[in-house]
């Protein structure tokens, strides 16, 4: 079955609600406006139940099928990003330094398009809930709806995410079981050295010295203390230090990021991330103080789930357009926290020749919206079936 005809009469709907969203993006869970807009619609399209708050400001629509069965969560993330907007676009970001640069806008449209087109059918047995989710940019918005009673208090059995990809053709979808996107661990480094004239360095501890030779060693971790089949980052993003050309500084801070896909290459970074990083602060005379704290887990596709989500995307887009093998990714996605509580799968669908997510130039494809509406559509009444 190709694209669901009433979500092709829908398009230019969807594509309105997104443009608005992309027009008033907001940050993290500070989504007041954004979750108030899809309260509304939900409401509006007739579900059964509509909560707000949850996980402070996620949104929960619940439609009842014909006949009871099972539940079924189907998640769209709803925050934008600290940028400013450079695609100069009529609908443009009109906040300053903010703007939807990873298609949050078209997740959150192409779900509530599948809201309003199963809350008019109901061709299912069973409860679709449709999760809307603050703060996936950095603020684990999906493990606050979680800890806020999300899957036990709505009953969701399996719970299913989509993410658009630049890149990938529109219209087409890709996945693969098993781990699909990268945990990711944040790094913070305190260095105290001895602060001193830059005409004396023998009577100082250099700082800046001592972090640049921490940089280059925490790459000896990738290159020599993880397996070659096994894939790692470190990635040092921020090194802060001094304030003028004549004086060597006592203080350094570094910031950065460590991303895996196992759980045992992720305790191999820590720990050696903090010998290295102690042990080279020491060979030069300095102290450091390592701040080492779990970020997102590993996206984990499990296999039963994967097959089935792919056949719907067959379905949709045609067995040419669907990659069952799509290489997993180092970027993070809190999803993860999701598929940790319940079987699922998350799968990416093409946003076309477009600029990179997160780039100031991004804008999500509206041409992708009748394939992604679909795919909710025929993922619930498959899921649902009887």
């Amino acid at each position: 079955m190709p694209i669901v005809n009433r979500i092709a009469d829908l398009h230019a709907e969807i594509a309105a609600w997104r443009r608005d969203i992309h027009a008033h993006p907001e940050l993290r869970y500070d989504v007041h406006r954004t979750a108030a807009l899809v309260t509304e619609k939900l409401k509006s399209f007739g579900c059964d139940e509509v909560v707000p708050g949850i996980g402070r400001t996620g949104v929960v629509g619940v439609i009842r099928g014909r006949k009871a069965g099972k539940v079924i969560g189907l998640r769209a993330d709803m925050d934008a990003l600290p940028l400013e907007e450079e695609t100069g676009l009529p609908y443009r970001s009109t906040v300053p330094g903010k703007m939807h640069a990873c298609g949050h806008d078209g997740h959150t449209a192409m779900l509530l398009g599948a809201a309003k087109y199963l809350a008019e059918t109901r061709n299912f047995a069973g409860s679709a809930v449709v999760i809307f989710q603050p703060a996936e940019e950095g603020g684990a918005g999906a493990q606050a709806m979680v800890q806020d009673g999300l899957m036990t208090r709505f009953g969701i059995q399996e719970v299913y995410g989509m993410h658009n990809c630049p890149g990938v053709p529109v219209g087409a979808f890709a996945m693969r079981p098993g781990p699909i996107m990268a945990s990711a661990d944040h790094i913070t480094i305190e260095l105290e050295g001895k602060g001193g004239h830059a005409a004396r360095p023998h009577l100082a501890i250099d700082t800046i010295l001592v972090g640049a030779q921490i940089v280059n060693q925490l790459q000896s971790i990738v290159a020599r203390n993880v397996d070659p089949l096994e894939a790692a980052v470190v990635s040092i993003c921020a090194f802060q230090s001094g304030h003028t050309d004549n004086v060597i500084p006592q203080h350094a801070t570094l910031r950065g990021t460590a991303r895996a896909f196992t759980v045992e290459v992720r305790d191999t970074l820590r720990r050696r991330i903090n010998e290295v990083v102690e042990g080279t602060a020491r060979l030069y005379g300095a102290t450091a103080t390592v701040t080492y704290t779990n970020g997102y887990p590993v996206v984990v596709n499990p296999e039963a789930q994967t097959k089935f989500v792919a056949g719907i995307a067959r379905e949709i887009s045609g067995k040419d357009k669907v990659d069952v093998a799509f290489p997993p990714r180092m970027a993070a996605e809190d999803f993860s926290f999701m598929l940790n509580e319940r079987p699922g799968a998350f799968i990416w669908i093409g946003n076309g020749d477009s600029a990179g997510l997160h780039h100031p130039a991004y804008d999500f494809n509206d041409e992708v919206i009748p394939a992604g509406t679909s795919y909710w559509v025929r993922l619930t009444e498959t899921a649902l079936a009887g």
